[in-house]
């Protein structure tokens, strides 16, 4: 079993990822979905917390060995990003969605790694929004980003479209593919199940009823109930 199919049961196993086609989870966007992504879940297992801390240094040896400088995106990554940190002995900060609207108005909490070369740290990566944001905001303030590690992944492919727009490699240390045949494997998903679960990843915004959903949001006579692309997300 190598990192990512081990990743991939641990996850399932406590619960931090679940899947069902029968009786999909609605996201926060009102989008259906046949899986639900949770990895708050990770923080009760202390055993758990050291394979992502391993799995994720190993990530950063081999593609991020010049790092200098980690960074967590609030708030999942704050957790393993600073577990991470200690690890590599290098300095930690993370980054708000957005400025405080009080105090400091700071958006990087910590000391920002001016002119260093940073990897920032995410829990999930689904549209890649919060990510490039907090990207942006490091780069805005002198960092030199030069990657993205996360735990898990649905392979969303206008994901990866924006990550390679803006030049910014990510790895992850498992996906939604894996994850789903680990998930047949360890009996955690009929095996009937597998092509409709994968045909989400595939097109998420098409998937069952998802097309007839978008449409109805964006037809919403308010403009808050408009649903963009971006605002496809689990809500975590």
């Amino acid at each position: 079993m190598n990192n990512s199919e081990e990743m991939a049961q641990r996850l399932l196993e406590i619960g931090a990822v679940n899947l069902n086609s029968q009786e999909p989870f609605t996201w926060t966007s009102g989008i259906q979905s046949p899986v639900y992504c949770d990895n708050r879940q990770i923080l009760g297992y202390y055993n758990i917390r050291a394979v992502v801390k391993t799995f994720m240094a190993e990530i950063l040896q081999k593609n991020f060995p010049k790092a200098q400088a980690i960074a967590g995106v609030a708030t999942e990554g704050i957790s393993f990003g600073t577990s991470l940190a200690d690890y590599a002995n290098l300095p930690f900060c993370y980054v708000r969605p957005e400025p405080k609207k009080h105090g400091l108005s700071k958006q990087i909490e910590g000391v920002i790694p001016k002119g260093k070369k940073v990897v920032v740290v995410e829990g999930l990566i689904s549209t890649g929004k919060s990510s490039l944001a907090a990207v942006k905001a490091l780069q805005d303030a002198g960092c030199k980003v030069i990657g993205v590690i996360a735990i898990f992944t649905y392979g969303f492919s206008d994901a990866t479209e924006k990550f390679m727009k803006e030049d910014i490699p990510f790895h992850t240390i498992t996906d939604f593919q894996t994850l789903s045949r680990v998930a047949v494997e360890i009996n955690k998903l009929k095996p009937a199940e597998l092509k409709p679960v994968l045909e989400f990843a595939q097109s998420p915004y098409t998937w069952q009823n998802n097309a007839e959903i978008m449409k109805a949001k964006q037809e919403a006579p308010s403009a808050s109930q408009t649903l963009a692309k971006d605002d496809f997300n689990t809500g975590i």
